[in-house]
Order: structure tokens, then C-alpha cells, then sequence
């Protein structure tokens, strides 16, 4: 997808890249099933396919566009308001990993807007992007 910079977020972790690939992947996984707001916005694809983590598998809410382990992550999705692509990138790094995630989506229509103002003018997407980065981290200590 060819969509519009969101923003990047990203944290070092005191881990070597395949640990923290283990609770990326961990971490996405556990979007398996459906959650109420999913369900609202009516995010496609809606539910887990395929062999985890492999190109053209989904969880819901997200396709998986591409994944090399210990490296990149891209997930693709849409819902009634936007189309969206959430990609995690893994450095090695002195004393770590350096794990980021790239958020890019377009928000058509009245609606879009509306919804774009909520989640990205809010901060709210923000705060759950860094929520989510501080949780693998903490996921990814041995």
C-alpha cells in the first residue's frame, strides 16, 4: 500500500532481535479474535488464517504484506474509515534491538475525517502504539 505517513515510534530493547521478534509476533498474535471494537468498525480481514506470521496469513483486523524474521513485520487492514498499515522493523544494535513501528493510513470521506480526528488528532493512536512497543519490550526479557 502507498498510503499517507501516520508516524514512527520506536524503543530499544535489551534483547537480541529473535527475542523480540518471539514477543512481536506474540504480541499480534493475540489479536486472534475479534474485539468489540473491531467488530464496529468492521475491520477486514475479521479473523486469523493461514500459517502464523507467513505472507498472506491475517489476524483480525491485519494481513500480514510481508514478514522476515527478526527483521520486518508489515500488516495491512481497512475498516468502514481507513486503510491502514502498521509495520514493525527490528536493528540490532549495541546493547539491543532497536524495534520500531511505522504507522501509514488514509482516512476517505467525511467520516474518515471525523474518525482520523478522534484516534490521530486525540494522541490516542499514539499512546496505544507506545503501549504496545513498551509491552513487547517488557515481553522480550528472558
Amino acid at each position: 500500500m502507498d498510503l499517507p505517513f501516520i508516524d514512527e515510534h520506536e524503543v530499544l530493547v535489551a534483547a537480541p532481535p529473535a527475542q523480540v521478534w518471539r514477543a512481536l509476533v506474540d504480541h499480534a498474535g493475540s489479536l486472534d479474535s475479534p474485539q468489540p471494537l473491531a467488530l464496529v468498525l468492521g475491520t477486514e480481514p475479521r479473523r486469523a488464517s493461514g500459517t502464523p506470521f507467513e505472507p498472506g496469513s491475517t489476524v483480525a483486523g491485519f494481513a500480514v504484506a510481508e514478514a522476515e524474521p527478526g527483521r520486518l513485520l508489515r500488516l495491512t487492514g481497512r475498516h468502514r474509515f481507513s486503510r491502514y498499515e502498521l509495520t514493525f522493523t527490528l536493528a540490532a544494535q549495541p546493547g539491543g534491538t532497536v524495534l520500531a513501528a511505522r504507522s501509514n493510513a488514509e482516512f476517505p470521506g467525511l467520516h474518515g475525517f471525523v474518525y482520523r480526528s478522534l484516534v490521530i488528532g486525540s494522541g490516542g493512536h499514539r499512546v496505544v502504539v507506545r503501549r504496545l512497543l513498551a509491552s513487547i519490550k517488557r515481553a522480550s526479557r528472558p
